[in-house]
């Protein structure tokens, strides 16, 4: 109890401010609309009309809460009105990103660490590579795929892929470069071959540090495939609910989206980090 105070303390204030801020941006239309019809309003009258509107400047709480509820568990699966039905378009996509970002960033991390040539070339152009906004390069990705006849998952894997590679290349070449120079030694002395070195000091070593960038990646790559969804006018996925809201104005519709998001995104941060204890735990690397 003593750590969920805190938390529910920050939450409660979170929440007071949410609903002071939508009576605030809502209530220039509920006084012109009360203009117009010459009705009087009164504060409370106000405050009502504020967090009831149908398209509101800022959906209340418990707007956002009844429309992705709505998403959730009142559409089928199969519905595209669906949160989990676009969700799962956009999951699909993300995992598939992020598997290619993964596999790129550990065998550039590899090759950094074990090639001085790789260090100095891969390096300043990886670095260089994040730069350039994701935004610029989202329409390019999706429009030369598109040319070549590819569109769906690939292209929106490449665009969550290009985000998520970067986070893992620099974790592994921090972790594969944490055995100090004793360590290494030790291992010469044993005649460890660079393989022997590799999989059993530098390998075991980066872990920790391999989870914490795993962790950054998959968020990145599930906002890759967010923005790869925008400016395809996509018609399934979590981004082509935010488009199709900001389309019509329904702003319940996009909040519903990015609360989706960010439900989606803890989940998939809580399932790397279970992996992470469990497999640390079973190399004798944590409690």
């Amino acid at each position: 109890m003593n750590r969920l105070l805190p938390i529910l303390t920050v939450l409660l204030a979170i929440v007071a401010i949410w609903y002071g801020a939508a009576v605030w941006m809502n209530a220039p239309w509920v006084r012109d609309q009360a203009a117009r019809a010459e009705t009087v309003l009164t504060t409370g009258d106000l405050v009502r009309q504020t967090l009831t509107l149908d398209r509101p400047v800022l959906p209340a709480p418990h707007q956002v809460a009844a429309g992705l509820w709505d998403g959730i568990a009142g559409q089928k699966i199969t519905s595209k009105r669906s949160l989990v039905w676009h969700g799962w378009i956009t999951l699909s996509a993300t995992l598939a990103g992020f598997a290619i970002g993964t596999a790129a960033g550990i065998l550039l991390a590899v090759g950094i660490v074990h090639n001085r040539a790789m260090d100095q070339s891969v390096m300043p152009w990886a670095v260089a590579s994040q730069t350039v906004p994701i935004l610029a390069i989202a329409p390019m990705v999706i429009v030369v795929f598109a040319s070549a006849g590819v569109t769906g998952l690939l292209p929106k894997a490449i665009i969550a892929a290009w985000l998520s590679f970067f986070p893992v290349l620099v974790g592994m070449v921090k972790g594969l470069r944490t055995p100090d120079g004793m360590q290494l030694d030790l291992m010469r002395s044993w005649s460890a071959s660079r393989a022997q070195v590799f999989w059993r000091l530098r390998l075991p070593s980066s872990l920790p540090y391999l989870f914490a960038s795993l962790k950054v990646a998959i968020a990145a790559a599930l906002v890759g495939t967010i923005v790869g969804e925008l400016p395809a006018g996509a018609t399934a996925g979590l981004g082509a609910r935010l488009l199709s809201g900001s389309y019509y104005g329904q702003t319940v519709q996009i909040w519903s989206a990015l609360f989706a998001a960010a439900i989606l995104a803890a989940a998939l941060v809580a399932l790397i980090g279970a992996a992470e204890r469990l497999t640390l735990r079973r190399m004798g690397l944590a409690r």
